[in-house]
């Protein structure tokens, strides 16, 4: 398991179950608690986080390997790896965020890297659990109570405020 400070969760699911609309709505429950979170997301493709026609796109386009953007209350970095065949490592990324000022770290995807993850799971979309082919699941966040007996805290994804009391009891100990 990845071990740092400040404390990484993960969450993982199929395509289309719904994490990144979970963490949209459990960011600011946590938020308001006075946590500071950092988020990690994995993108499947090639993504922009600039739009064509603005200078930053057409700067990294003209072949910056880095490209920073700042603002008064903003900056993004777009580091640019077209040699690169391999995925990412979360260790690798983990080092580019700013971790001293965070207090919890939540990473979307990357669900075969170790560290603790909640596994998201909608039986009406009729996919098998994750859990047990993929390691470091320490709970099940799901829209309806799993038939079969499962030996892990089964958390009801419609209640924001429970995950986040488990995510602050189980990881920063509040």
């Amino acid at each position: 398991m990845i071990q740092q400070f400040p404390p990484l969760l993960g969450f993982c699911a199929y395509s289309g179950t719904g994490k990144t609309t979970l963490l949209t709505k459990l960011i600011p429950v946590l938020g308001d608690s006075g946590l500071k979170i950092g988020l990690v997301k994995h993108a499947h493709h090639l993504f922009d986080i600039d739009q064509p026609g603005k200078d930053s796109y057409e700067l990294r386009k003209a072949g910056a390997c880095e490209m920073m953007v700042a603002s008064t209350k903003r900056w993004a970095l777009v580091h640019e790896s077209p040699e690169r065949r391999k995925k990412h490592s979360l260790e690798e990324l983990l080092p580019h965020l700013s971790l001293k000022d965070l207090d919890l770290v939540l990473v979307e995807g990357f669900k075969h890297e170790p560290l603790a993850k909640i596994e998201l799971h909608r039986p009406s979309l009729g996919k098998p659990f994750l859990f047990p082919n993929v390691s470091g699941v320490v709970a099940i966040a799901t829209d309806e109570p799993p038939v079969e007996k499962i030996q892990l805290p089964v958390l009801d994804l419609n209640k924001i405020d429970e995950i986040a009391e488990f995510i602050m009891e189980r990881f920063l100990k509040k």
